[in-house]
């Protein structure tokens, strides 16, 4: 039987994202479709709690990519800076806020062809103002902009958490560095979990921050004061319907920033800045007749830097001489997928061309060796694809259906809204075949605008072959989103046979 969801607890103040994402594992009992090996232990990991123990250790791109890195870290990969030197032999992964981007080379040639698999670590979600103090009729209300492009709808009445980054007044020291750290936050406590390397930045200390209680929600109109909702559907203004609440009374100038410093344990005008954005307390789910989809928040595209990691970390055990054909896995998570990658986390960024030049550069390349390197390298840009949806077939291409559990779906667009190609959509046929997995082709319809994922930018900043795929799902960009519980390990098989 399954245990029902428990509700959200007060977040310990010094917990690490391992014991965060555990409690997943009393919400969650093993149904899943195979076994991964644990990154440590060897012991066999259900693929669906391994995934649901990311996603709730994941509410933020920075704690995403906090998790990623420490799993990473786990598996014996060397964690550096951007500013770093690099090694030339070895696993490293290299972490910038959101951004990660990691790789293993173990001997190959420093030309040897890059494989690349890249996602994203952010999701749409409400995300704080920089003067969010408001009330209007005897109500605290906190402003909020809508980032990225999400279903509004999905966020009204859902209790709301936050979490995020807090910029704070560093302490005085000697060498005036400050470490960024993470913060847990309790109702009454707070605190500071592990610290991190330090980041060269002076005066200020990046606090990541997850406040895992009730403390927002956005309240629906009553039905008796929109009595034309059933027939002309819900309106929903950007501006003026999606002010969550949280509190009675009346907001004055500088309180929420009060608040912060209060919780943090630190004078108010030690709170410099934050990027706070709201996440569901739902925890995952599994749910129909026999267990067979998952619920949970995030999944466009947690789902995807999941498979991408754990592809990464089967990769790095491998001994490159067992290759016919030696290549470098990579794994690029990028931050601002969901408001176009044009920042210097996001999928544009020079930092990720540089990282991966400066790779090849540790091995003993020159810009001879990039440039083959680069010539013959691919990249799988890993993206949620839309399940033909049960209620809406017509807004479907009726040429290529995607079923629940029918394995990952090539992504095709001629407009290069998805950058797939002939040959690129040959090479993941043959790692599906690799690895024993079936493949569907997602093409859409032609009188809808297509949405797009960072295959098209990478593609074009690294002059390299892409192929789009990525796992069916229902309500892409709700604050709850649904999938196939069969889909979720086959997506790891395939992209770890990409790293062959």
């Amino acid at each position: 039987m399954r245990r029902p969801p428990s509700p959200p607890r007060r977040a310990d103040p010094v917990a690490s994202p391992q014991r965060r994402a555990g409690e997943a594992d009393q919400r969650l009992d093993d149904h899943g479709s195979g076994q991964l090996p644990d990154r440590v232990s060897g012991r066999p990991v259900d693929p669906t709690d391994d995934l649901c123990d990311l996603i709730a250790a994941s509410p933020s791109p920075y704690h995403a990519a906090d998790e990623v890195t420490r799993r990473l870290a786990e598996a014996g990969f060397d964690e550096r800076s951007p500013g770093d030197d690099l090694p030339g032999d070895g696993p490293v992964v290299v972490r910038s806020e959101g951004l990660v981007v990691a790789w293993c080379r173990r001997g190959q040639p420093a030309d040897a062809p890059l494989r690349v698999v890249g996602a994203h670590t952010d999701s749409p979600n409400l995300r704080v103002r920089p003067q969010p103090d408001r009330s209007v009729a005897g109500w605290r209300q906190l402003g909020v902009e809508v980032y990225g492009g999400a279903l509004l709808n999905s966020w009204l009445d859902r209790d709301l958490g936050l979490s995020g980054r807090v910029a704070l007044r560093a302490p005085h020291s000697g060498d005036g560095i400050a470490e960024r750290t993470e913060a847990s936050v309790g109702a009454d406590d707070a605190g500071v979990g592990r610290s991190a390397r330090p980041e060269r930045r002076p005066a200020v200390q990046l606090r990541h921050v997850r406040w895992d209680r009730p403390l927002l929600r956005v309240p629906q109109l009553a039905i008796h004061l929109d009595r034309d909702i059933s027939g002309d559907g819900l309106q929903l203004n950007k501006q003026q319907h999606l002010t969550p609440v949280w509190g009675i009374g009346h907001s004055s100038p500088g309180e929420f920033r009060a608040w912060i410093a209060g919780e943090l344990g630190v004078d108010g005008d030690d709170v410099l800045s934050w990027d706070l954005m709201t996440h569901d307390l739902t925890p995952p789910a599994r749910l129909g007749q026999a267990d067979e989809l998952l619920a949970a928040p995030r999944l466009d595209n947690l789902c995807s830097s999941w498979a991408g990691t754990t592809a990464l970390i089967e990769a790095a055990g491998r001994d490159p001489a067992d290759l016919e054909h030696p290549i470098v896995p990579v794994l690029v998570l990028a931050d601002h997928e969901e408001v176009g990658s044009t920042s210097g986390v996001g999928a544009a960024s020079a930092l990720i061309v540089r990282l991966l030049e400066g790779s090849i550069r540790a091995a003993g390349g020159d810009d001879r060796a990039i440039q083959r390197a680069l010539a013959t390298s691919m990249i799988a840009s890993v993206d949620m694809a839309h399940a033909t949806h049960p209620n809406y077939p017509d807004r479907h291409e009726p040429g290529h259906p995607i079923a629940p559990g029918g394995g990952p779906a090539l992504k095709v667009n001629s407009n290069q809204r998805y950058a797939s190609d002939a040959r690129t959509i040959a090479h993941a046929r043959l790692a599906a075949e690799r690895a024993g997995v079936a493949l569907q082709t997602y093409s859409h319809r032609g009188d809808l605008p297509c949405g797009s994922t960072i295959g098209p930018t990478l593609a074009a900043s690294l002059g390299v072959g892409v192929v789009d795929l990525g796992a069916p799902q229902l309500s892409m960009h709700s604050a709850r989103e649904l999938m196939a519980v069969a889909d979720v390990e086959p997506l790891a098989k395939l992209l770890t046979a990409w790293f062959v």
